[in-house]
C-alpha cells in the first residue's frame, strides 16, 4: 500500500516553494521531538480524545512527550501543516519511536492485542 502524495512534478513550479515552505520551522521542531522521544503525543487544547490517549499511555506507566497546539478555533494552520506532513488527520497523532502509530482508538487496539510493547524496543 501506499500513500497518495501529489508529485512536484505536477505541483507549479511558481507555487512550490509556498507548499514546501508552509511552518516549516514549527514542522522541523515537531520532527525534531518525534525522532529525539520514545513516546510523542501530539494534541490540541478541548479534544477530550487527546486526555484519552495520555490516559492510556499513564495506565501502562509509560512516560511520553505532549505537544499540544491550540484548540479548535487556535492555531488550526499549524496542525493542517502537521497533517499535511503525516498523513494522519486527526489528533492526537501518536508517535512510537518515531513510527506514527495513529491516535487513541489504534493506541487501544495496540494495548489490547499486546502488540504495544514489541514497538517499544
Amino acid at each position: 500500500m501506499s500513500r497518495h502524495i501529489l508529485s512536484e512534478a505536477k505541483i507549479h513550479p511558481s507555487i512550490r516553494a509556498t507548499i514546501s515552505n508552509n511552518h516549516k520551522e514549527f514542522v522541523k521542531e515537531v520532527i525534531s521531538v518525534v525522532e529525539s522521544q520514545p513516546i510523542v503525543v501530539i494534541g490540541m487544547g478541548l479534544n477530550p480524545v487527546c486526555k484519552t490517549a495520555c490516559k492510556l499511555l499513564d495506565e501502562q506507566g509509560l512516560s511520553y512527550e505532549y505537544l499540544e497546539f491550540g484548540s479548535y478555533f487556535k492555531e488550526w494552520r499549524k496542525r493542517n501543516a502537521l497533517k499535511m506532513w503525516s498523513g494522519w488527520k486527526t489528533f492526537p497523532m501518536i508517535f512510537i519511536n518515531g513510527m506514527l502509530i495513529g491516535g487513541a482508538d489504534d493506541l487501544t487496539n495496540l494495548i489490547q492485542t499486546q502488540t504495544l510493547e514489541p514497538l517499544m524496543s
